[in-house]
């Protein structure tokens, strides 16, 4: 097959391109000698006999010697990967220690991150990272945490099972780290294992990030995160215990609604016991295959969805938060263009914002050989209205995703096909082949092909009606020259049943070039860039322009972390239908070019007193728009941490005599006790929907994987008298109690 590839790209002129691969000269990791005691202290014998990691800066000014010592160790044993790190500094008490929960990500800290590419595929990598408080942050990167998502190129909601010890006195801090082998899958090839490794120390009162090995800031904030420049570490006579763990949660709570009655003349208050259990079970097949099961899934109760205004005619998008869908869930990634991908796990359990109760499911996740292995299955039961009639029938949903390397570690082909079948005799078929190709050092070719099949029409494999064909060609590159060419087709007919579309039927084109700068040490500015961009979407049937997008933008970056963008746009749409953003305001069909400036503005994390600025102003629609918003966040210490967001959009359209004003505020606030002992509250304010959302959640997590909740959740009508019969004082208040324990066999 590779050879079959290679002889291909010579035919086309393009062999020659392809570039060696990323190397180093791999590093052998020792086996551990002597006892240790997992205290943090860093003072046992087995510490002294190991090597300490070259580390170098990589920012504010790459290839310079650190400006603090760092003497970070890495050995090992049968059962676990310690880490022991002594991270002086001259001034202990300038240190920034901002935090003590459980996967902060959100706020500046003193820290020590490890990467890790377990499989060694230059592409996907699990991240561990801690402070001097000895908080823990798993996560894992994908795409080589260069391909932007709407998530970005990192899964934050992923955790596993580890350990971490920390100390600090007058001369730095000081952290033991203890990582399973079954919690970092990998592949055992004739007795040696080999992974990708990175080692980041960010002192964070300084704005600098030292790095092991040396790679450059040349891709942008997430150079240093990079699989493929990752060192190449051996382990020798490695056998790791496959995982098993079983966890089982419960939870229990009362939930009180407020229903308007048949009459539709008041409304009567509905008191509804919540007794919920269910399971889930990790199993290592192999070295380098999981299994996972559920049954009765958790839907993730305890977390909340931030409020969002939507100022588009198109849906919103919302993450996944449920468990179960984490593991290695890169594998399962078959996105389009922003805004369109065939698998989109929030379409399982959930329709219409309600939830719909899964029975249980399974799913694999891993690697065999070279391969990319993904394959879940899941059960949904029947949702039914409140009058007992059927909303939804039982559906069951499938997906099987198959990717291998070719040519180089970098570049791949695969095949996807997902199902969605009811018992009421509808069903919704797709797959897919894509492939991914490293070009030159820094650019990718990107192909995806498409069809569905469903019950609901005719399917015909030669017809582009059912078909999504997309094709992208792009340089990533922070420092000098940059581009992004892509082609994409949609059908009349391509409506994958778990997937996620903003439009159908359409013909998308886009082309960017861009220029950046990274000016060295003399210069104030860590980093600057230009981009111009045009984006068009087509109608198929009579190639009619649906939206058009001219950009003109400017990002920036200050050693001090101050940073910002700054953008020119003008945009032409053409609305086939009315589309709301309240009663009293909307937009009519009709074709509408208007210009509008933006721009983001932002303070160095690092700060106590961290402050967002945001606006967006100029002509919209056949109207205009302001829209600003403002984000201050203080970080008190390592106990308390406060943040407000607030965002107001102020539409007019003057010709139409129609206003709209909406905003969101919310408050969060975080006490932090320990690192297993935190208490939050998280206030949401939407006056487009006159809603008061309140989300108040105590957690203690005694040790990984076991977890106890209690969250209250109440929905506020906030302008009572909108409607007749006058608005309850609330519409909807839960209490739940929650509670995980895992058995770790």
């Amino acid at each position: 097959m590779e050879r079959l590839f290679k002889i291909l790209l010579v035919f086309c002129g393009l062999a020659g391109a392809i570039p060696e691969t990323y190397s180093q000269e791999k590093m052998t990791i020792p086996r551990i000698q002597g006892e240790l005691k997992f205290d943090g202290i860093i003072d046992d014998g087995c510490w002294d006999n190991l090597k300490p990691l070259p580390m170098v800066m990589h920012t504010p000014n790459f290839g310079y010697e650190p400006s603090e010592k760092s003497e970070v160790m890495i050995c090992y044993d049968n059962n676990f990967l310690y880490v022991g790190a002594r991270l002086f500094d001259s001034s202990p008490s300038e240190m920034l220690i901002s935090s003590k929960k459980r996967d902060e990500s959100t706020v500046a800290n003193e820290s020590l991150v490890l990467i890790f590419d377990s499989f060694n595929d230059k592409e996907n990598a699990l991240g561990f990272a801690t402070t001097p408080t000895g908080l823990r942050n798993d996560f894992t990167i994908f795409k080589d945490a260069m391909v932007q998502t709407r998530e970005g190129p990192f899964n934050e909601s992923w955790n596993t099972f580890w350990d971490v010890e920390t100390t600090k006195n007058d001369l730095g801090w000081f952290v033991e780290i203890r990582i399973p082998f079954s919690s970092m899958r990998f592949k055992d090839e004739e007795g040696e294992i080999t992974m990708g490794f990175i080692c980041l120390r960010k002192i964070a009162y300084k704005n600098e990030v030292d790095v092991f090995p040396s790679i450059p800031p040349n891709w942008g904030k997430n150079s240093a995160y990079r699989p493929s420049k990752a060192r190449e570490v051996t382990f020798g006579g490695l056998r790791s215990k496959k995982p098993f763990y079983i966890a089982p949660y419960a939870i229990a709570g009362y939930q009180f609604d407020n229903i308007l009655n048949g009459s539709s003349t008041a409304y009567n208050l509905d008191r509804s016991p919540k007794l919920n259990a269910g399971l889930d079970v990790k199993y290592g097949l192999t070295n380098n295959i999981t299994m996972d099961l559920t049954v009765n899934t958790d839907f993730a109760q305890v977390e909340a969805d931030d409020e969002q205004i939507n100022l588009t005619r198109f849906s919103l998008f919302f993450p996944e938060k449920r468990t179960f869908f984490q593991e290695r869930s890169s594998v399962f990634t078959f996105d389009f263009e922003p805004g369109n991908s065939l698998f989109y796990s929030r379409r399982i359990g959930l329709h219409e914002g309600e939830q719909v109760p899964i029975f249980g499911g399974a799913r694999i996740t891993g690697m065999a050989g070279r391969w990319d292995l993904g394959f879940l299955d899941m059960q949904t039961q029947t949702l039914r209205n409140s009058d007992g009639s059927e909303a939804l029938a039982s559906e069951n949903f499938g997906i099987l995703r198959l990717r291998r390397q070719i040519i180089n570690e970098n570049s791949y082909i695969g095949g996807i096909t997902t199902s969605r079948v009811g018992i009421d005799g509808t069903y919704n078929l797709s797959y897919g082949l894509d492939g991914i190709f490293r070009m030159l050092d820094n650019d990718y070719l990107n192909f995806k092909l498409a069809q569905i099949v469903k019950n609901s029409s005719e399917n015909n494999m030669l017809s582009l009606d059912p078909t999504q064909l997309y094709f992208n060609w792009r340089r990533f590159n922070d420092k000098g020259l940059n581009y992004d060419f892509t082609y994409s087709r949609s059908g009349k007919d391509f409506d994958p049943g778990i997937g996620f579309q903003t439009r159908s039927d359409y013909t998308h084109y886009f082309g960017a070039f861009g220029y950046g700068w990274i000016p060295g040490e003399s210069s104030a500015l860590q980093s600057h860039k230009v981009l111009i961009r045009n984006m068009a979407y087509m109608e198929n049937e009579n190639n009619s322009l649906q939206s058009y997008e001219s950009r003109l933008s400017y990002e920036f970056r200050f050693k001090s972390d101050y940073n910002g963008t700054l953008n020119l746009f003008h945009q032409v749409e053409n609305v086939a239908d009315t589309f709301l953003f309240s009663t009293d305001a909307y937009v009519p069909a009709g074709k509408y070019g208007f210009t509008q400036f933006e721009t983001h503005l932002n303070s160095p994390q690092s700060n106590l007193f961290i402050l967002g600025l945001d606006f967006f102003g100029g002509t919209f629609y056949d109207g205009n728009r302001i829209t600003f918003g403002v984000e201050p966040a203080w970080n008190i210490g390592s106990t308390l941490q406060l943040a407000i967001t607030y965002d107001h959009n102020f539409l007019w359209f003057s010709n139409r005599d129609q206003t709209f004003s909406g905003g969101i505020l919310g408050f969060k606030a975080l006490a932090m006790f320990t690192t297993k002992l935190s208490i939050s509250t998280f206030l949401q304010y939407n006056s487009a929907e006159n809603d008061m959302l309140t989300n108040f959640r105590f957690r203690y997590n005694s040790r990984e994987g076991n977890d106890f909740f209690v969250v209250i959740n109440e929905g506020h009508s906030t302008y009572r008298n909108i409607a007749d019969p006058r608005l309850p004082l609330y519409n909807s208040r839960s209490v739940l109690l929650k509670y995980t324990y895992t058995f770790t066999l």
